[in-house]
């Protein structure tokens, strides 16, 4: 399908791996000209050379902390005008709410909710002025269907979410979308670290925690990063045109709502 995005520009944050990386790559396969982004040099110039050797093209790439000012600045020098921004950054901790301190839910709030508003209010005007822009969040079906050990992840992201909301009507008849994607339980490093702290509290190996995780879902696996890259990809081009304010369920039939 040609999803009618060939040149545009995008700035994919956390794409060195996981489901940032997947977006990313599905945004190349579609002809987008990707500014890859994330904290740590080697692996992040790994991933652009095997993009490279992928896609047969250059890929650019900016080290940068998105959560911080200081990053954003970075990133935002390298890519000041996006027409495509995937906000994406590495979840909150996991653990009993009753751990938290009050710093540790204000850094939550800091890195998952107030630094991917700060990133859509810098690049919106300009989407505006352009009549044309998509912003895709990658939050969490915790949003949809809270976790055991996620209460930071859970609050925060509902507060995005809930900004999200009302922005998007606000902006949609200026030819800008934005949606959430909320991925379920996918192949990532993030899951390994879940699955091994409900491993921890129910007195399981790793492996019996994954088999019963896996068998919970109606499919009975785990979701695959590009199935979501995939979708991102399509929520960014003409064919997802008339969709926004949304919050897109990516996983496998898990959650049990209309």
């Amino acid at each position: 399908m040609d999803l009618g995005i060939h040149g545009r520009t995008a700035l994919v944050c956390g794409s060195s791996a996981g489901l940032g990386r997947a977006c990313a790559e599905a945004l190349i396969d579609a002809g987008v000209d990707v500014v890859l982004n994330g904290r740590t040099e080697a692996t992040l110039r790994a991933a652009a050379l095997e993009m490279e050797a992928r896609f047969g093209r250059p890929i650019r790439y900016v080290v940068a902390d998105v959560t911080s000012s200081e990053g954003r600045r970075t990133v935002l020098e390298s890519c000041p005008s996006p027409d495509i921004l995937v906000n994406n950054a590495a979840g909150p901790p996991t653990g009993d709410f009753r751990d938290f301190e009050e710093a540790v839910w204000l850094e939550a709030a800091r890195v998952s909710m107030v630094a991917p508003i700060l990133l859509i209010r810098a690049v919106i005007d300009d989407m505006i002025a352009r009549r044309w822009g998509r912003i895709v969040n990658i939050t969490s079906s915790a949003v949809k269907a809270p976790l055991p050990l996620l209460g930071l992840s859970n609050g925060v992201r509902s507060g995005l979410t809930g900004f999200v909301a009302g922005l998007a009507r606000e902006v949609a008849s200026e030819g800008v979308t934005i949606n959430n994607l909320l991925p379920g339980r996918m192949q990532t490093a993030r899951l390994d670290s879940y699955i091994a702290r409900i491993a921890e509290r129910e007195g399981l190996t790793v492996e019996e925690a994954a088999r019963a995780m896996a068998a919970s879902n109606p499919m009975k696996r785990f979701g695959r990063p590009e199935e979501l890259g995939d979708f991102c990809a399509f929520l960014c081009g003409t064919p997802g045109a008339y969709i926004t304010g949304q919050n897109f369920l990516i996983d496998g039939g898990e959650y049990p709502g209309l």
